[in-house]
């Protein structure tokens, strides 16, 4: 009874291993090649000198343009960071942008 159990739980492991396409294991001493690191995205800045083209573009379609880019210019100084797009896309910044808010606990980057 036990041969039979045996034999059952061998053949149904092969059945499942053959059908799933499951690989072998690596061999010992041999590692993956390490992943690239990912890119950064486009709207981080390094430097404070891109800030004026970032908030420009950011602001185009404000009503109220000067007061957004002095705004978004404080923003991008404090968190190295505008988000692409002329609306939303906050959350790409991080909690440094998202979690600004003002006096009046509304958010302060556009």
């Amino acid at each position: 009874m036990a041969l039979k159990a045996a034999l059952f739980v061998l053949a149904f492991f092969f059945f499942v291993t053959s059908t799933t396409g499951i690989a072998e294991p690596p061999a010992v001493g041999r590692h993956a090649a390490p992943s690239p690191a990912p890119a950064p995205h486009p709207h981080i800045f390094v430097n404070y000198q891109e800030c004026p083209a970032a908030c420009k573009a950011r602001c185009r379609l404000q009503s109220r343009q000067g007061l957004c880019n002095r705004v978004c210019m404080t923003c991008c100084k404090g968190c190295k960071c505008v988000p692409p797009g002329t609306a939303g896309n906050r959350e790409l910044c991080g909690p440094c942008y998202t979690d600004w808010t003002t006096h009046g606990n509304r958010t302060k980057c556009p």
